[in-house]
C-alpha cells in the first residue's frame, strides 16, 4: 500500500463519527480495485449518501453547516443562457422551480452576463422567494470583486444572493490573491456585512491540489467557507480525483458540497460507457448537497427530474461495477477536459476579469 492510499484511508477512517452525526448517513467506503493504469487502481472512494427529504419528484438535502435545505438537483447557470429565445430560458427556469428545483446556479461571466440577466427576469413575480440563489465572481482584487458583486445583483434584480462563490480557483496563486491585503475576500466580506451576500464559497475544476491549497489558505486566515463546488463524476474517481482528495475534508469540516460536471458537459457521455442518469445517480450517491447540472431544454429538465425520481442509494457492488466500467476510459483524463485542457478556463481566456 503506497503512502497516498495509506494517508487517504487514515483520513476517511476518522470521518465515521462525524459523518454519522452530521448527516445521518449510511457510510460506505468503496474500493476501486482496477488492474488498469489509472490513478484509482488502488484508490479508496468515499461515498456517504446523506439523508434526503422527498417532496414529489425532487429530493432535498442540508447544505453543510448552513442548515439550509436545497434541492438535490441544481439548475446550471451557463446552459440557461444559451437559448436563442430569452423567453425559452425563462420558461425553463420557472418550470424547474414550479416542479421543485430550488438551487439556482449562475456566474458573473456566463454568456457575457446574459445568464444572470435572464435568471433575474425569470425570478420576478414571486419566484425569487422560492429559490436558493447562487452566483460567482472572477475578481481577485477588492476593487474588481466589489464591482462584479454589484453588477451580478443588478442583473439578477435582487438586493442579495444566498450564496456567492469565488469562481475558477484553478491556479496555485489564486488563494494568495483572494486572501491578500486588498484582495477579493475583503470585498466579499464587506458585501456580506452589508446584507448583499449570505454565504461564501469557492469553485474550481482543474486540480484537487488547488482546492486543498485554498482550504489551507482559508484556515491560516481563520476563515471558514460555507460551500465548495467541484467536479464529481464517474471518471473523477480514476484521475486527479476531487472525490478522493477534497471530499473527505469538506465532510469533516461540514462544508456544503456542490457537485458539478457530472457529465463533463457532453464529453463524458462521448465515451459511450455511461448514460446520463447513471452519471447523475453517481454524483447524487456521494455526500453532495446539490448536483448542479446543465439544463438547456425541457427534455433535459425532464431527464434531471427522472434522475431525482428514480434515485436510491447505491450499494457497494453497484458503485464498484460503475467504477470498473469507467476505469479504462477515465485513466488519462481524456474525457475530463476541464482538468486536462483550457477548454473550460474562461478566466484564462479573459485574464482581465481577474482584476
Amino acid at each position: 500500500m503506497d503512502i497516498k492510499r495509506r494517508n487517504f484511508l487514515k483520513t476517511t477512517s476518522g470521518l465515521t463519527a462525524g459523518l454519522a452525526a452530521s448527516i445521518g448517513l449510511n457510510r460506505q467506503v468503496q474500493g476501486a480495485d482496477q488492474s488498469t493504469q489509472s490513478e484509482a487502481s488502488e484508490a479508496t472512494i468515499l461515498t456517504a449518501t446523506p439523508d434526503s427529504t422527498r417532496n414529489g419528484d425532487m429530493l432535498y438535502r442540508t447544505l453543510g453547516r448552513t442548515k439550509e435545505k436545497v434541492s438535490l438537483i441544481g439548475l446550471g447557470g451557463f446552459h440557461i443562457g444559451k437559448q436563442k429565445d430569452e423567453q425559452e430560458s425563462i420558461k425553463i427556469i420557472r418550470s424547474a422551480i414550479d416542479r421543485g428545483i430550488t438551487f439556482m446556479d449562475n456566474s458573473w461571466d456566463y454568456n457575457n452576463g446574459n445568464s444572470e440577466i435572464r435568471m433575474g427576469k425569470a425570478l420576478q413575480n414571486g419566484y425569487r422567494q422560492k429559490v436558493f440563489l447562487m452566483t460567482k465572481i472572477d475578481g481577485r482584487t477588492k476593487e474588481s470583486a466589489a464591482e462584479q458583486i454589484n453588477q451580478s445583483l443588478q442583473r439578477l434584480q435582487t438586493d442579495h444572493v444566498d450564496l456567492m462563490q469565488f469562481h475558477e480557483v484553478i491556479r496555485l496563486e489564486d488563494p494568495d490573491r483572494i486572501f491578500a491585503k486588498g484582495g477579493a475576500l475583503e470585498a466579499m466580506l464587506a458585501a456580506q456585512k452589508a446584507g448583499k451576500v449570505r454565504y461564501i464559497g469557492f469553485t474550481g475544476h482543474k486540480d484537487p491540489l488547488v482546492h486543498l491549497r485554498m482550504l489551507d489558505t482559508a484556515a491560516k486566515h481563520n476563515f471558514h467557507f460555507d460551500t465548495v463546488q467541484m467536479p464529481l463524476n464517474v471518471m473523477d474517481a480514476h484521475f486527479r480525483s476531487f472525490g478522493q482528495k477534497v471530499l473527505p475534508r469538506l465532510i469533516d469540516n461540514q462544508i456544503g458540497v456542490l457537485g458539478m460536471k457530472s457529465m463533463g458537459d457532453h464529453f463524458i457521455l462521448n465515451s459511450n460507457v455511461v448514460k446520463p442518469i447513471e452519471c447523475l445517480h453517481y454524483a447524487m450517491n456521494l455526500p453532495t448537497s446539490t448536483v448542479i447540472t446543465g439544463i438547456d431544454s425541457m427534455e433535459i429538465l425532464d431527464q434531471a427530474f427522472e434522475a431525482a425520481r428514480t434515485f436510491k442509494p447505491m450499494s457497494q457492488a453497484q458503485v464498484s461495477a460503475l467504477l470498473d466500467r469507467t476505469a479504462k476510459a477515465a485513466a488519462n483524463g481524456q474525457y475530463e477536459l476541464f482538468k486536462t485542457s483550457n477548454h473550460f478556463d474562461s478566466t484564462a481566456k479573459n485574464p482581465q476579469w481577474l482584476g
